[in-house]
């Protein structure tokens, strides 16, 4: 095995030691099991500082995987409004119609809402407030857009790379429903915020940027979204797998039979992972599915 690969999937081995399934063997029985696929889209399915897809993924990876009956889906922190131009040309029904956004927020299948969770307007309001008392910006996640308090240099930083287009709009939560908010901040100002009482005991935050948090409902996460999914498929864990690289990837990659971290994933994620693969740029989806022979 490649030394920046690493696996521990003692869990579906026929023996108890964990280690690189001989190439002859079926020892991976649980993951002949696998009918869904869930994949993060930003340095996972898409290379975001090259803006680009490895061609392995509409080439390779998606017909094959639609070929054995198993259904690509994305799982991810954006919005449907704010994915990749690049990811367009995977969407539709010859490629990827299962979506589970805004961290399992707004989740739909062949453009049906399997499930969808609004932020309350009174709890937004709060945040707006002591956020302005904190003078910290924030923003709206709508299903297709994101909407600033105002322009600054920290958002232009760290949300132009996510949706070039965002727009601003400090009243967009009393005209379209919310599903997530950001917060505009280092980390040395996360305990500040967390002493404002602006996240109460219903909120928390998953940084993503270094002056850009997530802020969401403490139930809901991408693992909730994909719950959510499991159930309208009328499926179990064992049926799901699932691939990421960030932080806010750790619990859907604790709650799938099977986990993949990419190699260029946060470490506190590779820790976690049942699989850790080559990173996107060396086709690391790829390489994962064909080494664990799921296709």
């Amino acid at each position: 095995m490649n030394s920046r690969t690493s696996l521990n999937l003692s869990k579906f081995l026929n023996t108890s030691t964990a280690s690189k399934p001989n190439q002859e063997s079926q020892g991976l029985r649980g993951l002949q099991d696998i009918k869904i696929i869930f994949f993060d889209i930003d340095d996972t399915l898409y290379y975001k500082d090259k803006a680009y897809i490895p061609e392995s993924i509409s080439q390779s990876v998606i017909p094959r995987l639609k070929a054995k009956g198993i259904i690509p889906a994305i799982a991810t922190g954006r919005c449907i409004g704010a994915f990749p131009e690049a990811i367009q040309p995977l969407l539709g029904e010859s490629g990827i119609e299962l979506l589970v956004t805004i961290n399992g927020q707004y989740n739909c299948y062949q453009q049906e809402v399997i499930t969808e969770y609004a932020m309350y307007l009174e709890r937004i309001e709060k945040v707006i407030r002591v956020l302005t008392q904190q003078n910290i910006d924030y923003a709206f996640v709508t299903n297709d857009n994101i909407a600033v308090s105002k322009n600054s240099s920290e958002i232009i930083d760290s949300l132009t790379p996510i949706k070039k287009d965002y727009i601003i709009s400090p009243e967009e939560y009393l005209h379209h429903s919310v599903f997530q908010m950001l917060a505009f901040y280092p980390e040395q100002y996360q305990q500040a915020v967390i002493d404002s009482g602006a996240l109460g005991d219903d909120l928390r935050t998953i940084r993503w940027h270094k002056e850009a948090v997530d802020i969401i409902v403490k139930q809901h996460s991408k693992a909730q979204g994909i719950r959510d999914v499991l159930k309208y498929f009328d499926l179990d864990i064992k049926h799901a797998m699932a691939f990421g690289d960030g932080l806010n990837d750790l619990e859907m990659l604790a709650s799938v039979g099977c986990g993949v971290a990419m190699g260029n994933a946060e470490q506190a994620l590779k820790d976690r992972a049942d699989f850790v693969t080559k990173p996107i740029w060396e086709e690391g989806i790829l390489y994962a599915l064909e080494e664990l022979r799921i296709i």
